[in-house]
Order: C-alpha cells, then structure tokens, then sequence
C-alpha cells in the first residue's frame, strides 16, 4: 500500500496500468506453457555461459538467485511494488530534510494524480521490456516477460530458441553483476542518499514536476507537435542542481557499465551457443529505433533514448577494454567504486585503462 507521504499512489497506479493493458499474442495453453517451461531452461543454461565468458561467480552465502516467468500483469505489479519500494523512502526523506509535512489532502489529491499518469507509463513500457533483474525491493529476482519475447521473435522473424536463449545471456549478465559484486547495490543506494542531500525540492515541487514530464507524454500520445527542444528528457528533466547532475553522472557511468557488459556477453558467446546471434543482433537494433515516429517521441520523453545511448557507450567500453587488457583486465572495473568508469571514460577506454590499470594504450607502427 502507498503511503500519505508518497509521490505516487502505486496502489492505484498499478490498478490503472492493468486497465489499459493491451493484449500479448496469440498463443494456445499449450503454447504458452511450452514457453514458459523453455525459458526457465534457457535462463539455467544461460548462467555457466555467462559466467564462463566473464570469469565471475556469486559470492558464497549470497540470495539465492531466483527467476520468474511473468505475464504483462505480473510485470506491472512487481514494479508498482518495486518503485514504490524505490520512491516512498525518497518522499520521506525529502520532508524529512525539508522539515515539513504536506498538507495530507493535498499529498492524496497530488499522489493520485500522479499514480494514474505513472500507471499509464507502466502499461507502456510493459509490452515493450523483454525482462529485468530487480535490482531494488526484492532481494534479487530476475523477471522474464513471456509475451514480450514471444510478440518480438515473431515480429523480428527470428529462431525462438535461439532467441530466447539470447535474452537470458543478457538478463543473467545483469544477475550475475549483483550476486557477484556485492557492493555494487549499496553503492547505488549511496548515490540515492546524495541525490537526496543535494536537492532542494519539496514532495511538492517534484511531484508537480514529474507531472509536468508525465503531461508531456500524453500530449506525444494525442499528436500535440513540441518542438524538439522543449521535449523534457525523461527524469533528466526534473534535475538542474549541479551537485544532482554529478551523482546522475555517476549513476549513467555505472547503469552504462551494466549495460554494456551485458550486450558485449550475449554477443560475445558467439554462434557456438546461439546459432542465429549475427542475425539477432542485426535485427534486434532495428527493434530498438522504435516503430513509428510516436513510439520514438515516448522514448525520448520516458529517457529511453537515453537507455539506448547507455547501451552503446557501455558496450563501446567494454569491448575497448577488453580488447586492450583482457577480460581478466577487465575485470578490475568490480572492485570498488574508486575502479569503476567515470562517464568521460565510456567512450575513451584507454583512459580508464591508463587510470585503473596503468598501462598506456599500445602504438601501432
């Protein structure tokens, strides 16, 4: 349940984002059970791989790494419950550091109106998202959208088995990222932590400003023309203090990294594991320019053109590396936050080589 001090009334956005669910494919019970049943196979090969490729294991006495094959609903509901988990301790912070309460009705009014635009957003992104580890709010599960994956491999007309096996490299990367670097999921509450010391908004202010970028998308939806310079850039809109866009630096250099180590290990097994992985990648990046001029709009608002530039920087950092030091090399970017890439450095490799490691890039003659 949300709480009087929420920003967004989760309970009620998850209600509104079932409502407007489009419907996943076609697919008879046996069908979907067949899927189901190949992903959670897919998912179990894919660790041995992932963890061959990247030389890393979870940590002894670690949670227990868990998967969930979920439907559309079952998406929306966990992360409802996950961002709630997420933002309600960021309100409660925020009055706390403010020193004052809302007014009780106007916090409900506001939460409200907020839950039913944040439940459209969620109903977007849920037929779109393939899957995702969950970082926060869950001691770690990975979560896989079966007619996602399904509706995709129809649309791209590619092998399902190879594309399913395909997905789960990637998510199993991430999972891996976190059960094997520790510290890695306290940092990222750190960064939070300064993120709220360094703002100085009330409740208030941010939810009308997460309004203002939500406004913004239903008027992408109804056609409303915006100039491309006034289309606010996701949550980067509602941040303008200096010491916020430092932490969100870090937290693009560190969302980058996961990323691009995830996109260079579902590549990088090569076609010995996933046949069909050069025609995948071929035609999963046409997937990823969005399919109409309305859909590219909603991604730059929600800042997911954003998410596909952390994709290509993080996979342009990694590959840089590795190719200069090795994955053992590489590996050196897990231990501790003093090792991980400033944001500069994602598309200059060598100089995180030269930081880190020392070693100056090789001269060609």
């Amino acid at each position: 349940m949300s709480s009087p001090s929420s920003l967004v009334d989760w309970d009620l956005a998850g209600r509104t984002a079932r409502r407007l669910l489009r419907p996943g494919p076609a697919t008879t019970r046996e069908e979907a059970a067949a899927v189901v049943r190949e992903l959670h196979e897919a998912a179990a090969l894919a660790v041995s791989h992932v963890e061959g490729l990247t030389g890393l294991h979870p940590v002894p006495g670690g949670p227990e790494p868990t998967v969930a094959v979920v439907d559309r609903p079952g998406w929306v509901d966990a992360n409802a419950a996950g961002m709630s988990a997420l933002i309600t301790p960021l309100a409660a912070a925020l009055q706390e550091k403010q020193g004052r309460q809302s007014g009780r009705l106007a916090t409900a009014v506001g939460s409200r109106v907020t839950g039913a635009q944040a439940g459209g957003l969620l109903a977007f992104i849920s037929s779109r998202v393939l899957g995702q580890y969950e970082v926060f709010g869950t001691d770690g599960r990975l979560l896989l959208v079966a007619p996602n994956i399904v509706e995709t491999e129809r649309r791209l007309g590619v092998d399902p088995s190879d594309f399913r096996l395909w997905v789960c490299l990637h998510e199993v990367t991430h999972q891996l990222q976190f059960t094997a670097v520790p510290w890695l999921k306290p940092y990222l509450e750190a960064q939070m932590g300064e993120f709220i010391e360094a703002t100085d908004l009330t409740p208030d202010l941010l939810r009308e400003r997460l309004g203002d970028v939500v406004r913004s998308l239903s008027d992408a939806v109804r056609g409303t023309p915006t100039a491309d310079d006034d289309a606010p850039q996701g949550l980067m809109a509602l941040v303008s203090d200096p010491a916020q866009r430092a932490v969100l630096d870090r937290v693009t250099a560190v969302m980058s990294l996961v990323e691009g180590h995830a996109e260079f290990v579902m590549d990088g097994v090569g076609p010995d594991v996933v046949p069909s992985v050069v025609t995948l990648r071929k035609r999963f990046n046409q997937r990823r320019k969005g399919r109409g001029p309305i859909d590219r709009v909603l991604r730059r608002l929600l800042g997911l053109e954003q998410k596909m530039q952390q994709y290509a920087d993080g996979r342009h950092f990694v590959s840089g590396v590795v190719a200069q030091v090795g994955m053992t090399g590489f590996n050196t970017v897990w231990t501790g936050p003093e090792t991980l890439p400033l944001k500069e450095e994602l598309t200059a490799p060598e100089q995180w080589v030269q930081r880190v490691l020392g070693v100056s890039p090789a001269v060609h003659a």
